[in-house]
């Protein structure tokens, strides 16, 4: 049977535990969060920075923060798997490159529910669309645009946890409609939210 089961230590550690799972994760980062995995059962395909390697049944990985990266069975069978996200503190600003980003970063994060245009990013960043967009890839492993729908599914994953209506968690990410939030949240958690609010245990 295929289950997954989501447990929250606290506001730093989260545990995720996949029983017969068989579904594909596309490209995604996990921001500020160091992953750590182990293979319970069967096999598991980690793409990372487009370098494929298989895992075995008792073997780990881990993955860095903003690292992106893609998770798929092998052979399309099922495996069972035990994730830890573990999170960081941030990293200090270097230069000004890395400061510009960080900052657009950090505004996403905390204001992902708001509609912020790339041309808004750029004017705010001081610096070209297609630049901005190239370096913030290139920092974070997605465009800024990917990252807003990352962020906005993380936040609807939150209000989830604290138990609010689909309704309300629609409204309160920022998706345009159900129907919008069920599209993005489903590619990335391989769940409906419905289904991810069953699966989160205290």
């Amino acid at each position: 049977m295929n289950q997954i089961t989501y447990r929250r230590q606290n506001e730093e550690i989260e545990c995720i535990h996949y029983k017969n799972w068989n579904k594909a994760y596309p490209a995604h980062t996990h921001t500020d969060h160091l992953v750590l995995g182990y293979v319970e059962e069967g096999e598991v395909c980690l793409i990372l920075k487009g370098k494929s390697s298989v895992y075995k049944s008792g073997q780990e990985f881990s993955i860095s923060p903003d690292t992106l990266h893609e998770i798929k069975p092998v052979n399309e069978k099922a495996y069972s798997m035990l994730v830890t996200c573990i999170r960081f503190s941030k990293i200090s600003k270097t230069d000004d490159a890395s400061t510009y980003l960080a900052e657009l970063k950090d505004t996403i994060l905390e204001q992902s529910e708001n509609i912020y245009l790339i041309e808004e990013m750029a004017k705010d960043s001081n610096i070209s669309p297609y630049h901005m967009i190239r370096q913030f890839k290139k920092a974070y492993g997605l465009t800024p645009h990917k990252f807003q729908i990352q962020c906005k599914v993380r936040k609807a994953q939150k209000l989830l946890q604290e138990n609010k209506s689909i309704c309300e968690v629609t409204y309160e990410s920022g998706f345009c409609d159900q129907s919008h939030l069920d599209r993005c949240f489903q590619k990335l958690v391989g769940l409906t939210p419905t289904e991810y609010k069953n699966a989160v245990k205290e």
